[in-house]
Protein backbone atom coordinates (compact mmCIF):
# COMPACT_ATOMS: atom_id res chain seq x y z
CA UNK A 1 0.00 0.00 0.00
CA UNK A 2 1.15 3.90 -0.97
CA UNK A 3 0.53 6.07 2.15
CA UNK A 4 -0.94 8.86 0.13
CA UNK A 5 -1.46 8.07 -3.34
CA UNK A 6 -2.58 10.30 -5.90
CA UNK A 7 -4.49 8.11 -7.80
CA UNK A 8 -6.47 5.14 -6.02
CA UNK A 9 -8.06 2.64 -8.27
CA UNK A 10 -10.18 0.32 -6.57
CA UNK A 11 -11.64 -3.17 -8.21
CA UNK A 12 -12.81 -1.05 -11.46
CA UNK A 13 -14.76 -3.07 -13.88
CA UNK A 14 -15.69 -2.10 -17.34
CA UNK A 15 -18.42 -4.23 -19.30
CA UNK A 16 -19.18 -3.77 -23.31
CA UNK A 17 -22.86 -4.69 -24.33
CA UNK A 18 -23.18 -6.89 -27.10
CA UNK A 19 -25.78 -9.35 -28.74
CA UNK A 20 -25.13 -11.95 -26.58
CA UNK A 21 -23.21 -11.73 -23.25
CA UNK A 22 -20.97 -8.49 -22.17
CA UNK A 23 -17.60 -8.40 -23.03
CA UNK A 24 -15.39 -7.48 -19.37
CA UNK A 25 -12.82 -5.45 -20.90
CA UNK A 26 -11.59 -5.03 -17.39
CA UNK A 27 -12.51 -6.85 -14.51
CA UNK A 28 -12.02 -6.31 -10.77
CA UNK A 29 -8.55 -4.15 -11.58
CA UNK A 30 -7.38 -2.74 -8.07
CA UNK A 31 -3.61 -0.63 -8.22
CA UNK A 32 -2.19 2.93 -6.86
CA UNK A 33 -0.02 5.19 -7.76
CA UNK A 34 2.47 7.72 -5.93
CA UNK A 35 2.55 11.47 -6.35
CA UNK A 36 6.01 11.55 -9.04
CA UNK A 37 5.51 7.73 -10.44
CA UNK A 38 5.72 6.29 -13.47
CA UNK A 39 3.78 3.52 -13.85
CA UNK A 40 3.32 1.41 -16.57
CA UNK A 41 0.85 -0.82 -18.36
CA UNK A 42 1.50 -3.63 -20.66
CA UNK A 43 -0.16 -6.26 -22.48
CA UNK A 44 -1.00 -7.46 -25.68
CA UNK A 45 -3.72 -5.74 -28.10
CA UNK A 46 -6.73 -6.44 -26.50
CA UNK A 47 -6.19 -7.37 -22.71
CA UNK A 48 -7.91 -4.43 -21.57
CA UNK A 49 -5.11 -1.70 -21.27
CA UNK A 50 -6.54 1.04 -22.84
CA UNK A 51 -10.43 0.61 -21.41
CA UNK A 52 -8.96 0.80 -18.25
CA UNK A 53 -7.19 3.84 -18.88
CA UNK A 54 -10.76 5.49 -20.55
CA UNK A 55 -11.97 4.32 -16.86
CA UNK A 56 -9.51 6.52 -15.05
CA UNK A 57 -9.48 9.53 -16.79
CA UNK A 58 -13.70 9.43 -16.86
CA UNK A 59 -13.79 8.59 -20.58
CA UNK A 60 -15.56 5.55 -21.59
CA UNK A 61 -18.80 6.01 -23.80
CA UNK A 62 -21.35 3.73 -24.67
CA UNK A 63 -21.45 0.35 -25.29
CA UNK A 64 -18.65 0.69 -22.38
CA UNK A 65 -19.77 0.75 -18.50
CA UNK A 66 -17.95 0.96 -15.63
CA UNK A 67 -20.06 -1.80 -13.63
CA UNK A 68 -18.55 -1.31 -10.52
CA UNK A 69 -15.43 0.08 -7.98
CA UNK A 70 -14.07 3.36 -7.20
CA UNK A 71 -11.28 5.96 -9.38
CA UNK A 72 -9.92 8.08 -5.88
CA UNK A 73 -8.20 10.75 -7.34
CA UNK A 74 -6.59 13.42 -4.75
CA UNK A 75 -9.03 11.92 -2.34
CA UNK A 76 -12.13 12.48 -4.93
CA UNK A 77 -13.92 9.57 -6.38
CA UNK A 78 -14.29 10.26 -9.75
CA UNK A 79 -17.13 7.81 -10.64
CA UNK A 80 -20.26 9.78 -11.20
CA UNK A 81 -18.49 13.07 -11.82
CA UNK A 82 -20.26 14.67 -15.18
CA UNK A 83 -20.14 17.95 -17.20
CA UNK A 84 -19.00 20.86 -15.47
CA UNK A 85 -17.07 19.38 -12.67
CA UNK A 86 -15.01 16.52 -14.61
CA UNK A 87 -14.30 19.44 -17.35
CA UNK A 88 -12.88 21.65 -14.95
CA UNK A 89 -10.76 18.80 -13.14
CA UNK A 90 -9.29 18.35 -17.02
CA UNK A 91 -6.36 19.27 -17.50
CA UNK A 92 -5.82 21.29 -14.57
CA UNK A 93 -5.32 18.82 -12.77
CA UNK A 94 -5.08 15.52 -14.57
CA UNK A 95 -4.70 15.24 -18.46
CA UNK A 96 -4.62 12.80 -21.28
CA UNK A 97 -2.47 12.08 -23.83
CA UNK A 98 -4.28 10.02 -26.52
CA UNK A 99 -2.74 7.21 -28.88
CA UNK A 100 -3.40 9.16 -31.99
CA UNK A 101 -2.52 12.67 -32.06
CA UNK A 102 -3.40 13.33 -35.81
CA UNK A 103 -7.50 12.72 -34.30
CA UNK A 104 -6.67 13.93 -31.23
CA UNK A 105 -5.85 17.80 -32.18
CA UNK A 106 -8.13 19.95 -34.30
CA UNK A 107 -7.20 20.09 -37.88
CA UNK A 108 -8.67 22.96 -38.52
CA UNK A 109 -6.92 25.12 -35.84
CA UNK A 110 -3.62 26.04 -35.60
CA UNK A 111 -1.37 24.93 -32.13
CA UNK A 112 -1.93 28.78 -30.59
CA UNK A 113 -5.96 28.30 -31.10
CA UNK A 114 -5.72 24.79 -29.59
CA UNK A 115 -3.92 26.00 -26.79
CA UNK A 116 -6.21 29.27 -26.08
CA UNK A 117 -8.75 27.05 -26.49
CA UNK A 118 -7.91 25.01 -22.85
CA UNK A 119 -6.64 28.23 -21.28
CA UNK A 120 -9.93 29.81 -21.94
CA UNK A 121 -11.20 27.06 -20.34
CA UNK A 122 -9.64 27.41 -17.03
CA UNK A 123 -10.26 31.05 -16.71
CA UNK A 124 -7.17 32.01 -18.08
CA UNK A 125 -8.53 35.30 -20.25
CA UNK A 126 -4.96 37.70 -20.38
CA UNK A 127 -3.73 37.35 -24.19
CA UNK A 128 -0.34 37.73 -23.64
CA UNK A 129 0.04 34.92 -20.41
CA UNK A 130 -1.89 32.84 -23.11
CA UNK A 131 0.76 33.62 -25.67
CA UNK A 132 3.62 33.55 -22.55
CA UNK A 133 2.38 29.63 -21.43
CA UNK A 134 2.24 28.28 -25.02
CA UNK A 135 5.94 29.39 -25.98
CA UNK A 136 6.87 27.92 -22.57
CA UNK A 137 4.88 24.54 -22.69
CA UNK A 138 6.38 24.06 -26.63
CA UNK A 139 10.32 25.06 -25.54
CA UNK A 140 9.58 22.12 -22.58
CA UNK A 141 9.19 19.50 -25.41
CA UNK A 142 12.09 21.01 -27.48
CA UNK A 143 9.56 22.99 -30.34
CA UNK A 144 10.34 26.31 -31.55
CA UNK A 145 7.11 29.10 -30.46
CA UNK A 146 6.97 29.52 -34.53
CA UNK A 147 4.80 26.23 -34.79
CA UNK A 148 2.16 28.17 -32.61
CA UNK A 149 1.07 29.00 -36.32
CA UNK A 150 1.10 25.63 -37.20
CA UNK A 151 -1.92 23.12 -38.45
CA UNK A 152 -1.61 19.59 -37.22
CA UNK A 153 -0.84 18.37 -40.90
CA UNK A 154 2.46 20.64 -41.05
CA UNK A 155 4.02 18.81 -38.10
CA UNK A 156 5.47 15.50 -38.17
CA UNK A 157 4.29 12.95 -36.12
CA UNK A 158 7.13 13.05 -33.24
CA UNK A 159 5.80 16.87 -33.85
CA UNK A 160 2.34 16.06 -33.12
CA UNK A 161 2.55 13.87 -29.80
CA UNK A 162 4.91 16.66 -28.73
CA UNK A 163 2.47 18.80 -29.51
CA UNK A 164 -0.10 16.45 -27.35
CA UNK A 165 2.05 16.12 -24.38
CA UNK A 166 3.13 20.17 -24.16
CA UNK A 167 -1.09 20.41 -24.20
CA UNK A 168 -1.19 17.98 -21.54
CA UNK A 169 1.06 20.46 -18.99
CA UNK A 170 -0.89 23.66 -19.98
CA UNK A 171 -1.89 23.88 -16.56
CA UNK A 172 0.50 21.69 -14.44
CA UNK A 173 -1.56 19.10 -13.56
CA UNK A 174 0.08 16.27 -11.02
CA UNK A 175 -1.33 13.82 -13.45
CA UNK A 176 -0.70 12.34 -17.29
CA UNK A 177 -2.45 9.73 -18.44
CA UNK A 178 -0.80 8.36 -21.83
CA UNK A 179 -2.12 5.88 -24.05
CA UNK A 180 0.17 4.40 -26.45
CA UNK A 181 1.15 8.06 -27.67
CA UNK A 182 4.49 6.47 -29.26
CA UNK A 183 2.90 3.90 -31.28
CA UNK A 184 2.90 5.40 -34.73
CA UNK A 185 6.71 6.39 -34.12
CA UNK A 186 9.69 5.07 -35.50
CA UNK A 187 12.08 3.29 -33.04
CA UNK A 188 14.30 7.02 -32.84
CA UNK A 189 11.32 9.17 -32.42
CA UNK A 190 9.96 6.55 -29.30
CA UNK A 191 12.77 6.85 -27.55
CA UNK A 192 13.55 10.39 -28.04
CA UNK A 193 9.67 10.98 -27.03
CA UNK A 194 10.37 8.88 -23.66
CA UNK A 195 13.67 10.07 -22.93
CA UNK A 196 12.04 13.51 -22.67
CA UNK A 197 8.76 12.59 -20.69
CA UNK A 198 10.61 11.19 -18.59
CA UNK A 199 13.06 14.33 -18.32
CA UNK A 200 9.60 16.20 -17.48
CA UNK A 201 8.76 14.03 -15.39
CA UNK A 202 11.83 14.51 -13.19
CA UNK A 203 11.86 18.51 -13.37
CA UNK A 204 7.93 18.85 -12.85
CA UNK A 205 7.04 16.50 -10.51
CA UNK A 206 3.99 14.88 -11.77
CA UNK A 207 2.83 11.20 -11.72
CA UNK A 208 2.55 9.09 -15.50
CA UNK A 209 0.28 6.20 -16.31
CA UNK A 210 1.90 5.13 -19.36
CA UNK A 211 0.14 2.06 -21.64
CA UNK A 212 1.72 0.28 -24.51
CA UNK A 213 2.05 -3.09 -25.61
CA UNK A 214 5.46 -2.34 -26.06
CA UNK A 215 7.62 -3.88 -22.82
CA UNK A 216 11.09 -2.62 -24.08
CA UNK A 217 9.22 0.64 -24.20
CA UNK A 218 8.55 1.05 -20.90
CA UNK A 219 11.62 -0.93 -19.50
CA UNK A 220 13.54 1.93 -19.00
CA UNK A 221 11.65 4.48 -17.59
CA UNK A 222 8.82 3.52 -15.62
CA UNK A 223 9.01 2.91 -11.85
CA UNK A 224 7.03 0.05 -11.42
CA UNK A 225 5.31 -2.26 -14.24
CA UNK A 226 1.81 -3.21 -14.15
CA UNK A 227 0.70 -6.76 -17.17
CA UNK A 228 -2.41 -7.06 -18.33
CA UNK A 229 -3.80 -10.17 -19.33
CA UNK A 230 -7.20 -10.45 -20.06
CA UNK A 231 -8.99 -7.68 -17.97
CA UNK A 232 -6.88 -8.52 -15.27
CA UNK A 233 -3.55 -7.91 -13.95
CA UNK A 234 -1.44 -10.70 -13.75
CA UNK A 235 1.65 -9.20 -12.67
CA UNK A 236 2.82 -5.62 -10.56
CA UNK A 237 5.86 -4.74 -9.15
CA UNK A 238 8.72 -2.42 -9.40
CA UNK A 239 10.46 -2.48 -12.79
CA UNK A 240 13.82 -3.36 -12.89
CA UNK A 241 13.42 -6.88 -10.27
CA UNK A 242 10.31 -7.64 -13.14
CA UNK A 243 12.79 -7.49 -15.59
CA UNK A 244 15.32 -8.91 -14.46
CA UNK A 245 13.33 -12.08 -12.69
CA UNK A 246 9.66 -12.38 -14.52
CA UNK A 247 7.36 -14.34 -12.17
CA UNK A 248 4.05 -15.03 -14.18
CA UNK A 249 4.44 -16.92 -17.32
CA UNK A 250 2.53 -14.22 -19.12
CA UNK A 251 5.18 -11.41 -18.24
CA UNK A 252 8.28 -14.03 -19.31
CA UNK A 253 6.54 -15.10 -22.50
CA UNK A 254 6.41 -11.27 -23.16
CA UNK A 255 9.93 -10.45 -22.51
CA UNK A 256 10.97 -13.41 -24.67
CA UNK A 257 8.96 -11.90 -27.56
CA UNK A 258 11.30 -9.01 -28.15
CA UNK A 259 15.17 -9.00 -28.79
CA UNK A 260 17.66 -7.74 -26.64
CA UNK A 261 20.28 -5.55 -27.92
CA UNK A 262 22.77 -7.57 -25.26
CA UNK A 263 23.95 -10.67 -25.06
CA UNK A 264 23.84 -13.60 -27.92
CA UNK A 265 21.18 -13.69 -30.83
CA UNK A 266 18.72 -16.21 -29.89
CA UNK A 267 15.54 -17.08 -31.45
CA UNK A 268 12.60 -15.30 -30.00
CA UNK A 269 10.31 -17.79 -28.77
CA UNK A 270 6.94 -15.40 -28.66
CA UNK A 271 3.81 -16.86 -26.77
CA UNK A 272 1.30 -19.63 -29.08
CA UNK A 273 -2.15 -18.87 -29.49
CA UNK A 274 -4.12 -15.68 -28.59
CA UNK A 275 -5.92 -13.79 -26.22
CA UNK A 276 -9.10 -15.82 -25.34
CA UNK A 277 -12.47 -13.86 -26.22
CA UNK A 278 -13.90 -11.74 -23.26
CA UNK A 279 -17.24 -12.77 -23.24
CA UNK A 280 -16.55 -16.37 -23.46
CA UNK A 281 -13.47 -16.85 -20.82
CA UNK A 282 -11.34 -20.04 -19.76
CA UNK A 283 -12.76 -21.75 -16.79
CA UNK A 284 -10.05 -21.39 -14.06
CA UNK A 285 -6.62 -19.23 -15.08
CA UNK A 286 -7.40 -17.21 -18.01
CA UNK A 287 -3.97 -17.60 -19.57
CA UNK A 288 -4.13 -21.34 -18.72
CA UNK A 289 -4.65 -22.50 -22.75
CA UNK A 290 -1.69 -20.43 -23.62
CA UNK A 291 0.36 -21.80 -20.61
CA UNK A 292 3.90 -23.60 -20.31
CA UNK A 293 3.75 -24.44 -16.90
CA UNK A 294 -0.11 -25.43 -16.70
CA UNK A 295 -1.02 -27.68 -13.91
CA UNK A 296 -4.40 -29.71 -13.81
CA UNK A 297 -5.19 -27.49 -10.65
CA UNK A 298 -5.43 -24.43 -13.17
CA UNK A 299 -8.67 -25.19 -15.10
CA UNK A 300 -10.23 -25.25 -11.29
CA UNK A 301 -8.73 -22.20 -9.92
CA UNK A 302 -9.11 -18.55 -10.54
CA UNK A 303 -5.92 -17.56 -9.07
CA UNK A 304 -5.75 -13.88 -6.71
CA UNK A 305 -2.98 -11.81 -6.47
CA UNK A 306 -0.23 -13.23 -4.16
CA UNK A 307 2.60 -11.76 -3.06
CA UNK A 308 5.90 -12.58 -4.03
CA UNK A 309 8.95 -10.61 -3.02
CA UNK A 310 8.38 -7.31 -4.39
CA UNK A 311 5.80 -8.18 -6.57
CA UNK A 312 2.32 -9.39 -7.21
CA UNK A 313 1.62 -12.63 -9.37
CA UNK A 314 -1.73 -13.86 -10.72
CA UNK A 315 -0.22 -17.31 -10.56
CA UNK A 316 -0.61 -20.67 -8.21
CA UNK A 317 2.23 -21.36 -8.80
CA UNK A 318 2.79 -18.48 -6.11
CA UNK A 319 0.27 -19.79 -3.85
CA UNK A 320 2.06 -21.40 -1.33
CA UNK A 321 4.46 -18.70 -1.35
CA UNK A 322 2.29 -16.02 -0.28
CA UNK A 323 0.56 -17.87 2.44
Amino acid sequence: MIADPILDVADITVEYSTAGEPARAVDHVSFQVARGEFLGIVGESGCGKSTLLFAIAQLLSPPAELVSGSVTFKGRDMVGLVGETLRAMRWRDYSVVMQSAMNALNPVKTVAAQYEDAMRAHGMSDRRRIRARSQEVLALVGIDAIHLKSYPHQLSGGMRQRVMIAMALLLSPELIVMDEPTSALDVVAQRSLMVQVKELQRRLGFAVIFVTHDMSLVGHFSDRLAVMYAGRIVEIGPTRPLFANPQHPYTRGLLDSFPSVYGPKVPLTGIPGAPPDLSDLPSGCRFRPRCPKVMPRCAEIEPALYVSGEAHVRCLLYELADG
